[in-house]
C-alpha cells in the first residue's frame, strides 16, 4: 500500500511530521506531496521547503517516505505516483467535516479513498500559528523540525 499525504506545508510543522510518522508505520511507502494551492498565498519557496522536509525525513530515518512537488489535482498526482490511498491529518471535529467533503469528492472523481490520522497532542498546531510565532520572534523548536526552523529563520532575516 502506498499513501499520498498532500498539503501546502507552508510551513511543514511537527504536527505534519507526526502524521507522516504514523502513516509510515502503516504503509509500505508514504509520499508527501507539496501542492501549489491557488487559493493560498505562498509564504515559503516550495523547493526550499521540499529540501527541508527531505532533511527532516532523513534525520527521522523514515526510509519509506519521499517528497514531491506537484500542481493540479491531488488525486491526479496520487494516481500518477501509484498511491492507493490519500492520507490526511485531523486536528478536530471541524477538520473531520471538512475533510469528509473532500474525501467524498476524491472518491467520486478518482475512486481513491482517504485514511485519517489524528494529530494527537499537536492538534492545536497550524502553519498560521507557526508563522505568527516567527513574525513575533518567538521560539519555534517545539513546533517545527530543525531543518524547517533553519529555513524559516533564513527566510525572515
Amino acid at each position: 500500500m502506498v499513501g499520498f499525504y498532500a498539503g501546502s506545508f507552508d510551513p511543514f510543522t511537527n504536527g505534519h511530521l507526526e502524521i507522516v510518522k504514523k502513516a509510515s508505520r502503516c504503509f509500505e511507502k508514504v509520499i508527501i506531496g507539496i501542492g501549489y494551492n491557488t487559493e493560498k498565498e505562498i509564504r515559503i519557496d516550495k523547493e526550499k521547503m521540499m529540501e527541508a522536509i527531505k532533511e527532516t525525513i532523513s534525520i527521522e530515518k523514515l526510509a519509506n517516505v519521499e517528497v514531491v512537488l506537484y500542481d493540479g489535482l491531488t488525486t491526479d498526482k496520487a494516481l500518477e505516483m501509484n498511491a492507493n490511498i490519500l492520507i490526511r491529518g485531523l486536528r478536530s471535529g471541524t477538520d473531520y467535516e471538512y475533510e469528509e467533503q473532500i474525501s467524498a469528492a476524491n472518491e467520486k472523481i478518482a475512486n481513491i479513498d482517504t485514511c485519517y490520522f489524528r494529530a494527537g497532542k499537536l492538534g492545536y498546531l497550524s502553519s498560521s500559528i507557526v508563522m505568527d510565532l516567527l513574525k513575533n520572534n518567538k521560539p519555534l523548536d517545539e513546533y517545527v523540525p530543525k531543518p524547517v526552523e533553519k529555513l524559516l529563520k533564513e527566510f525572515y532575516k
